[in-house]
């Protein structure tokens, strides 16, 4: 299953109408500062990015889901799972994440989109075990993160950038759908 419903968003793969909108969203500083160095991305690093994650969909079996508002049809981000390489020291690992445009911001999309990626992880791809990695201070993605009933399993620091990031995670044999 590649295409999972709520009761307003679609999560689904991603197709070549996606591109200028996430384009949008990667150009936007206020959704970007909390990602990586707080750069934003342009077209081209956006195109890349995107047949990235559909590369890890083919090799994985999981990916990230375009998410679509039912409503409307507009393309307000992404979620999904992804295998977070950037930071060897909590592999093996799946990782659940995502990125919505600001106007989608504090409408429970996010929460939504994440929760029913982790009923796919557990009932789709059988994963017994997914983190979420999010910079120190990020309140809003702690918000989405303690609905989903993560816990916070370590602190870090990014191997890269040097910012403080914190590792959440949830046991999905445990998990309440």
């Amino acid at each position: 299953m590649t295409e999972i419903r709520t009761p307003r968003l679609l999560l689904r793969r991603w197709d070549d109408d996606d591109l200028v909108p996430m384009a949008d969203i990667n150009a936007d500083p206020r959704v970007m500062h909390w990602v990586d160095d707080g750069a934003v991305h342009d077209l081209d690093h956006t195109a890349e990015a995107i047949e990235r994650w559909e590369e890890e969909w083919d090799e994985e079996g999981f990916g990230l889901f375009a998410v679509e508002l039912l409503a409307s049809g507009e393309l307000a981000g992404f979620t999904g799972l992804y295998v977070p390489d950037f930071l060897p020291e909590v592999g093996p690992a799946v990782a659940i994440g995502w990125r919505l445009g600001q106007q989608f911001w504090g409408q429970g999309y996010a929460s939504e989109a994440a929760q029913a990626t982790l009923e796919f992880a557990l009932q789709d791809r059988g994963l017994d075990h997914v983190i979420s990695i999010s910079r120190a201070g990020d309140a809003a993605s702690e918000n989405v993160i303690r609905k989903l009933g993560m816990v916070l399993e370590r602190e870090t620091t990014h191997p890269v950038h040097g910012h403080p990031l914190r590792v959440h995670s949830i046991d999905l044999t445990e998990y309440q759908a």
